[in-house]
């Protein structure tokens, strides 16, 4: 199936043109019935030329949206409003020096370096009662060094039920990501660090 750059037109895509009275090569798209949502990327009719420029000069992108939605979205900073982890004050990490809050960009770069290093060395303490394979495993998990023994079997039903495919309605995607969890589990409950 090739593609038109300047047309829109998908020719040779063995596909008739939905319109109901029409037999011609189905080589545009359209927006579908059900649009773009969390569950995928919606569908899309394909029509031929005349009816897919019917289905243009019809098409109402603003239909269903109040006044006030309509000049938000044409407005030329449109989805800039929203804050992202990344940009907002304090960079998404709580608690550490914000970049606001110094005149020199390197004292702010030095302080929160500092902070992050006095975190990791907190975090090195409490993970000393494991060895490095079970440290592994628990990042494998996605738990902490405060776990206990009940911690780790709630965590542990909890990725079966997620990852299995008997489970998860017959995704088999996941299986690595379940080998990995049944591994890290088997090591995890023998641990000594939970005694």
């Amino acid at each position: 199936m090739t593609r038109d750059k300047f047309h829109g037109r998908f020719a040779n895509s063995g596909r008739i043109c939905q319109h109901p009275e029409c037999d011609e090569p189905g080589e545009f798209r359209a927006p579908g019935y059900r649009g773009p949502n969390f569950d995928g990327p919606g569908e899309w009719r394909w029509l031929c030329l005349d009816h897919v420029r019917q289905f243009n000069s019809g098409y109402d992108w603003f239909e269903g949206m109040s006044p006030e939605e309509i000049v938000r979205a044409q407005s030329p900073v449109a989805g800039w409003a929203t804050e992202t982890r990344a940009f907002r004050a304090d960079a998404g990490v709580d608690g550490m020096p914000r970049w606001a809050d110094f005149h020199d960009p390197l004292d702010a770069i030095g302080a929160r370096a500092g902070e992050i290093r006095r975190r990791a060395e907190g975090n090195n303490a409490a993970f000393s009662r494991f060895t490095p394979r079970e440290r592994e495993a628990l990042n494998a998990m996605g738990l902490g060094p405060d776990t206990d023994r009940s911690a780790l079997r709630r965590r542990y039903s909890e990725l079966v039920r997620k990852y299995h495919p008997d489970r998860n309605g017959g995704d088999r995607s996941h299986e690595g990501r379940l080998g990995r969890v049944v591994e890290a589990y088997q090591l995890l409950r023998k641990s000594a660090a939970f005694a």
